[in-house]
């Protein structure tokens, strides 16, 4: 159970979603969804924006469940069905099913139909668009993480620290380009990274054997906090990681709602409200006929903070009052 005390709040107010007058069509859009290992509360937002707007469609669903490589069969289908809108969850997805900005093959990805990913890390330093202004092609969509620099003062908050501790996915852009930006950080804030990438097998796919090892390994490293970045690897196999932390009293934080029970704290984005937010990018460009590359991407303006109290008691690791103020807190 979550008590919340109030949302923490980086620049402006949630999204206004402005009341659009229109000509109803009860014809429904046909939207091709494609999630990584089927729905979450993102896509529960996503259609509840569409019902709540009036807005009738038909979602085609489809999951990769956690293969990528699944998704040039789900294009070939894109090109069958011809959908009015394709949805992708995820970067590894987005960038299975659309390709990179700079090498979009129109014979191996989707470019001919509109297209709104959510879910997407890192959209620049992953190659997903060029930039948030506009993807300079047939898509549009969302991001979910919070920056950088504020998660990192969000720990700095809660428990000073010196070094760093993360594990990720090598084979993952999103991750690759985020750890790359906690690099950049480390002089200005003034703490060491001590970086560990999971194994990878014969068929060159990550692997959790030896994970609990790199977590020592980062424990006796000296790391003060481990970072649960939004890896989607990490996060299916979170449960061989994250008890192996808190066995160390290694405390965990998280940049994504999904491993916040397993993190001591977490600075995130609502699921639900990031798929509201997508559900606003497809309105614009089903019912206004908006181009996608003239929709900028974007991420939501409020984030909440979440201490887990259950974690704290465990670790004997208590928040600063004056967090309690602001902060969400997880009782259970």
């Amino acid at each position: 159970m979550i008590t919340r005390r109030s949302t923490l709040k980086l620049g402006a107010g949630l999204l206004a979603m402005p009341a659009i007058a229109r000509a109803q069509d009860p014809t429904p859009y046909t939207i091709y969804q494609i999630t990584y290992r089927g729905p979450t509360d993102v896509e529960r937002g996503f259609r509840d924006y569409l019902e709540q707007r009036g807005i009738p469609v038909n979602i085609i669903e489809r999951s990769a469940d956690l293969d990528p490589s699944r998704v040039a069969g789900f294009v070939s289908e894109i090109r069958e069905i011809k959908p009015d809108l394709v949805y992708t969850w995820g970067t590894p997805v987005t960038l299975a099913a659309f390709g990179r900005y700079d090498e979009a093959d129109p014979d191996r990805f989707v470019s001919d139909i509109p297209g709104v990913f959510t879910m997407v890390s890192a959209p620049e330093s992953s190659g997903v668009v060029p930039s948030r202004a506009s993807s300079g092609r047939n898509i549009t969509g969302t991001s979910h993480v919070v920056p950088p620099e504020p998660q990192l003062r969000a720990m700095e908050a809660y428990r000073p620290f010196k070094r760093l501790g993360v594990l990720y996915t090598s084979t993952e852009q999103n991750s690759v380009a985020i750890v790359a930006e906690l690099r950049e950080l480390t002089g200005a804030l003034g703490f060491a990274l001590e970086e560990r990438t999971f194994p990878l097998g014969a068929d060159g796919k990550p692997t959790t054997e030896h994970a609990a090892e790199l977590v020592k390994e980062l424990s006796e490293a000296g790391s003060e906090w481990l970072y649960y970045l939004p890896d989607t690897f990490l996060s299916t196999n979170i449960d061989k990681v994250a008890p192996v932390a808190t066995s160390l009293d290694l405390p965990g934080f998280s940049a994504t709602e999904l491993l916040h029970r397993d993190a001591l704290i977490s600075l995130i984005s609502r699921y639900y409200s990031l798929g509201q937010l997508t559900g606003y990018k497809a309105e614009q460009i089903l019912t206004l006929g908006v181009a996608p590359a003239d929709i900028p991407i974007e991420t939501l303006k409020r984030f909440a903070l979440i201490i887990n109290m259950p974690l704290a008691r465990q670790l004997e690791m208590y928040p600063p009052l004056a967090m309690l103020n602001y902060a969400n807190i997880l009782t259970e």
